[in-house]
Parts: structure tokens; C-alpha cells; sequence
């Protein structure tokens, strides 16, 4: 498991352009960002400067604004950011405050993400103090409607595969696959440029749309030939940019995602809906509603930890640093199923069950490094050094933290420690490793 570091832009860089669609000229200001700020968007030209975050919740699809992407919260809307949020996730940038005076981030001209993903570079990286944050997806989701599908898969990276199919002779099907990282991004993503059939502007002029449409800004299919003089950047353009596009609706998600994702005559509101899903399927952080970025509710810890009661001893990961670190709690009730017999008239919670809590969260950590965690069990080789400090009794709150101190393959030692309130109750270190879940 690769423990890159977040990173943001060593100093800011600026671009003005036309909105594809509202026409209106306006300006764009992309700004460093302190380490666990993700992706905003600031609207300049608003009072108060509101902010919109990158997030699942806000990601937005209006049918009657067809062919974009819209993020939006408490009423205030960021309109087509997905070439500026594909430059992003190409370039495996983490914080970023994008500063915006119109609804609409412009165009560049160009009609693909190149002109922003150079800008990105031409500024440099600074490389910040605490790991990515990936959205890993754990086990297989489906999304499907009408001829519209799209998948995705535990993988060790990030692909995407793309398949188009148009009812056009110089279209036609395609597809194309790709492990995204930087290189990758800048030689054989960015430059794809948008693409439409000239047979669908005028439908697209009457509805509202594409008012800073030009030639230079698109590909234009037309019947017998590309209106273009300059030809196509690659034999298969439209596939390629179609990756694009869904590169940036998938950044979305907040963050940057581990899994190969299938798509099939997919867009913008198929994309959109299918972040959503994948938000609702998998254990991502965050995902309980109010919850911090870094937070796992009981439903996302079930998607990967194979315990069930009476023997599901965590209740909530409060931060998770992959490779690194945990935390999470475990509230302690009178209801707990032990304390029928330890001890009758004195319960106390068995310092066994302490450590098999300590262990389960330690579990999270480790089978989260793993590409399909749903396929693996963690077995503990030995506990080091445990000490209990006091009692846990009924209505303590139980916090563990958990540090991994060395990773071979997937045999791994941790040190674990307890707290009630700030309180050290207990301390050991593990000794764990992963092993294929096999049916008894």
C-alpha cells in the first residue's frame, strides 16, 4: 500500500476564460490549501465568499442543464468544474481552494483539461504531512439503467475503462483502459478534447446551452467529416475524453479512489448518480450524516469486519491514516451480553474482550490495506506487553488508538492503547496477519 503524502500547488495560478454554456467571461484562482481541507470551491462574486466542498452530498445533476456537472450547497452552484476537477485527480492533488467569480468555471479554448493540468504543474507541488486519504472500494457495485451501466472493482491502483457507442460513422464504438496516474494523465487523458454532433446544436442552442460554444472549444462531428481543420489529437478522442469527464465526476467523491471503474455510454448524470451509489455501497468515510471526513459509522465498519453479534466489539473509527494509524470507540453498556456472568451484582468488562476490541480496530487498519478486504480474515500470532490500569465498567466509553509499528507482506505488529475519558485502561502489542476468508 503506497503511503504518499497529500500535496497540494507550491503557490497559486490564475486563468480567465468563457463559460461554455452561460457564455459569461469570468475568472478562476486555484490556491494552496492546508493539509485535510480536500477540494472547495469559492464563489468570489457572492456575499460572505460562501464555499462549496467537493463532497458526494453536494454533487448535483439539473436535467434542464443538461451536459455538465454541478456541485451545490445551501442554494450556491458550481457549474462544468469537472475538467478542473479531472486536471486534479490526474495530477494526484489532495488540497486545493478554487476561487471562482462566475457560476460557471471557464474554458480555456481548448476543450479538454491540458490548459489547467499545465497550469497545475507549472505552480509545483508542496508535499504535506499526513497520508492520502483513498476511497478504496472494498467489494464489486453495479449501477444500471436502461443501456447505461457502470461497475466498479477492488484493483491495486486506478483504472478506469471506458466503452462509447454512438450512432455515428466516424464515432462508432470504442473503447480504451487506463491506469491513471500523473504520466498517464498528462500524455494520454488531458489533451482529449470535448466533442459534439453537429446534428445536435441547433436542439442545444434552442434549450439554453452552449451559449460560449466555438470551434476551438470543441470537436464538432459533422455528417460526412470533423468541422475541425486540425483533425483529431488521437484515432479514439471521443473514448478518451469520455475518461475525462468521468475522472472528474469520480473525484467527487472527495478524495482520491482505489478500484477499476467500467463504464458504458455513460455521461454526466449517469456519473453523478453513480457516485452517489457508490457513496451509499461502500464504507467510506464520512459517511454517516454530519460526520468528519475521517469517519467510519457502524454500517461502513460491517462492509469489511466479518464479526457479528455478540462478538462486534467497535462502534465508530474516528480517523483512520492508511498505513499508520487508528482510532475508534467502543461504548460499553449494561447490556453487553458478558456481563450476565463477570460478574453478576459487579460487572466488569473481561480485559480479554479489551484486547479483542483493540484487535478489531487494529483489524480495520490492516484490512483496509488489502485490495478486497471482504475476502480476508485477520488472525492474531501473539499479544506483547498487555497491561490493564483499572476496570471498564457499564457507561465508560472506551477509545482506542493504534499505531502499526511494522508491515511484512500482510503479517503486521501494532501497539495498542486504551483510554476511558484520558485515562490509560489498557496496552499491548499485537501481532496479526491477513489470510484468505475460506468457507468452513
Amino acid at each position: 500500500m503506497s503511503e504518499r503524502m497529500q500535496r497540494t500547488i507550491a503557490r497559486p495560478v490564475e486563468f480567465s476564460g468563457t463559460g461554455l454554456h452561460t457564455g459569461e467571461t469570468g475568472h478562476v484562482a486555484l490556491r494552496p490549501a492546508a493539509v485535510g481541507t480536500g477540494v472547495q470551491f469559492v464563489r468570489t462574486d457572492l456575499a460572505g465568499r460562501p464555499a462549496v466542498d467537493v463532497r458526494p452530498e453536494n454533487a448535483h445533476f439539473d436535467p434542464r442543464a443538461g451536459r455538465r456537472t454541478i456541485l451545490q450547497r445551501d442554494g450556491v452552484q458550481i457549474h462544468t468544474m469537472e475538467h478542473v476537477l479531472a486536471a486534479i485527480a490526474g495530477l494526484g492533488l489532495d488540497n486545493l481552494i478554487v476561487e471562482t467569480d462566475t457560476m460557471e468555471i471557464p474554458e480555456l479554448d481548448d476543450g479538454s483539461a491540458a490548459p489547467i493540468a499545465r497550469l497545475l504543474c507549472e505552480a509545483g507541488y508542496d508535499t504535506q504531512d499526513r497520508p492520502r486519504r483513498h476511497i478504496k472500494v472494498t467489494k464489486p457495485v453495479y449501477w444500471q439503467e436502461d443501456d447505461v451501466a457502470l461497475s466498479a472493482e477492488p484493483y491495486a491502483g486506478f483504472r478506469i475503462t471506458f466503452t462509447i457507442d454512438y450512432d455515428h460513422p466516424l464515432i462508432g464504438r470504442q473503447t480504451v483502459s487506463f491506469d491513471i496516474d500523473e504520466q498517464t494523465f498528462m500524455r494520454e487523458i488531458a489533451p482529449a478534447r470535448t466533442f459534439v454532433l453537429e446534428r445536435d446544436l441547433e436542439l442545444l442552442r434552442q434549450a439554453g446551452w452552449i451559449k460560449g460554444g466555438k470551434l476551438e472549444s470543441a470537436v464538432v462531428v459533422g455528417e460526412n467529416g470533423l468541422r475541425n481543420p486540425e483533425g483529431l489529437r488521437f484515432p479514439d478522442e471521443f473514448a478518451r475524453h469520455k475518461v475525462l469527464d468521468l475522472l472528474g465526476d469520480l473525484f467527487l467523491l472527495g478524495g482520491p479512489l482505489l478500484g477499476h471503474v467500467h463504464a458504458l455510454r455513460s455521461g454526466h448524470q449517469s456519473h453523478v448518480a453513480f457516485v452517489r451509489h457508490l457513496r451509499e455501497t461502500l464504507p467510506l468515510p464520512g459517511r454517516r450524516p454530519g460526520g468528519s471526513p475521517d469517519e467510519w459509522d457502524i454500517t461502513a465498519i460491517m462492509d469489511i469486519m466479518p464479526h457479528r453479534y455478540p462478538f462486534l466489539l467497535v462502534d465508530r473509527i474516528t480517523r483512520l491514516e492508511e498505513g499508520r494509524r487508528i482510532e475508534g470507540i467502543k461504548n460499553v453498556t449494561i447490556n453487553e451480553p458478558f456481563f450476565q456472568g463477570h460478574f453478576p451484582g459487579h460487572p466488569i468488562m473481561p480485559a480479554v474482550l479489551i484486547i479483542e476490541a483493540m484487535a478489531q480496530i487494529g483489524g480495520l487498519l490492516l484490512l483496509h490495506s488489502v485490495d478486497d478486504p471482504t475476502d480476508k480474515l485477520m488472525y492474531f500470532m501473539g499479544i506483547d506487553g498487555a497491561r490493564f490500569r483499572r476496570p471498564v465498567t457499564p457507561g465508560d466509553q472506551l477509545r482506542f488508538e493504534l499505531t502499526l509499528l511494522k508491515l511484512k507482506g500482510v503479517t503486521s505488529k501494532m501497539r495498542g492503547e486504551a483510554y476511558v475519558g484520558n485515562q490509560l485502561v489498557a496496552e499491548a502489542e499485537l501481532l496479526a496477519t491477513v489470510v484468505d476468508r475460506r468457507a468452513p
